[in-house]
């Protein structure tokens, strides 16, 4: 038995349809029912048999919650842990504390109870070390405590470091360092975002730089990582370092859209930001935008997969083909 966590999630999602396909017995954790319908929509971007959703078997439980838990690891051998709370908001470090620190914590602490043999991690590239010198970042680049890091890239660390107590204590675990996730099914969070703006007529770009990746590519390495003898590595899965002025002019061309065409400069985003946070703090509403996603939009970071790519001999699809898809999918 397979048990995978985040399984209403973006990589939960397009892991789940992979793994059933391949005929694989599947437990999927679950909080809301009415997730379960991006799920089957995330299918239809696979195959018409929707028939095959009803392989999975569904537990309703929160990964926070110990009693809830204990039922869903009877009989599993292998997990993926995909579940996580994603924001760069202030407002929200205690919940990315107790979802992505405590909540793995205790699937690390349940897989090692029922001696599962293989522990699969979705971490981040925000959990990997910045560049020294310009050089490429590798997973040998170390993560500073002390810069100011974002609440995210804190809790996706301390997620890591609790996976790695997993390894000490004689379960395998892969850990995989995907940057921002390309893929359809989700358009109101995360890269979904992206997409759907574009598709309404986004007009700002800016010229930071990070790693993007398919969510096939995640979920691909996923499981020939879990399915190898590979134990207590980390990879990063980045299949090509580009501009967001890169992306969101291919996604706009990928739609027939007009591409955005006012540049925002970082004086301004740090403007934005602090108007953001006043207004939040007078009406509750979540900021439009923080000071660490403003800081992310300049940042020129570059990243190597390397290590992925020799280890497996893994090749990534070409991010313009990932954008077409997606767009494929946003217009299905």
């Amino acid at each position: 038995m397979i048990l995978v966590t985040g399984a209403t999630g973006l990589v939960g999602a397009h892991l789940l349809y992979h793994l059933v396909k391949n005929d694989e017995k599947v437990r999927a954790i679950y909080r809301s029912e009415t997730k379960i319908e991006a799920v089957k929509k995330v299918f239809t971007y696979y195959t018409d048999d929707i028939t095959l959703i009803d392989k999975i078997e569904w537990f309703k439980a929160d990964i926070t919650e110990v009693p809830a838990m204990i039922p869903a690891f009877k009989g599993v051998e292998k997990v993926y842990h995909c579940a996580a709370f994603i924001s760069f908001s202030p407002k929200d470090y205690r919940e990315m504390r107790k979802v992505n620190i405590h909540g793995t914590a205790i699937i690390v602490n349940l897989a090692i109870d029922a001696k599962v043999k293989k522990l699969c991690y979705v971490g981040s590239i925000a959990s990997v070390g910045d560049s020294l010198n310009g050089a490429l970042i590798t997973e040998e680049n170390e993560w500073n405590k002390e810069a100011d890091n974002s609440g995210y890239s804190i809790t996706k660390f301390g997620g890591e470091m609790e996976v790695w107590r997993a390894s000490q204590e004689g379960v395998a675990v892969v850990i995989v360092n995907p940057g921002i996730i390309l893929g359809g099914g989700f358009w109101q969070t995360g890269s979904g975002k992206l997409f759907s703006q574009v598709y309404n007529g986004f007009k700002y770009y800016t010229e930071g730089k990070t790693g993007f990746v398919s969510v096939k590519d995640v979920v691909k390495a996923m499981i020939l990582l879990t399915n190898t003898t590979i134990k207590n590595e980390r990879f990063i899965l980045v299949a090509a370092n580009k501009t967001y002025k890169e992306v969101l002019f291919a996604i706009a061309d990928a739609f027939g859209k007009k591409r955005p065409s006012k540049k925002i400069k970082s004086w301004q985003t740090a403007i934005l930001w602090r108007f953001s946070a006043f207004v939040s703090k007078i009406t509750g509403v979540q900021p439009l935008l923080s000071k660490y996603s403003a800081r992310s939009a300049h940042t020129v970071s570059e990243y190597s997969a390397k290590k992925i790519e020799k280890a497996i001999d893994f090749q990534f699809e070409k991010i313009e083909k990932s954008i077409a898809d997606t767009c494929k999918n946003y217009l299905k």
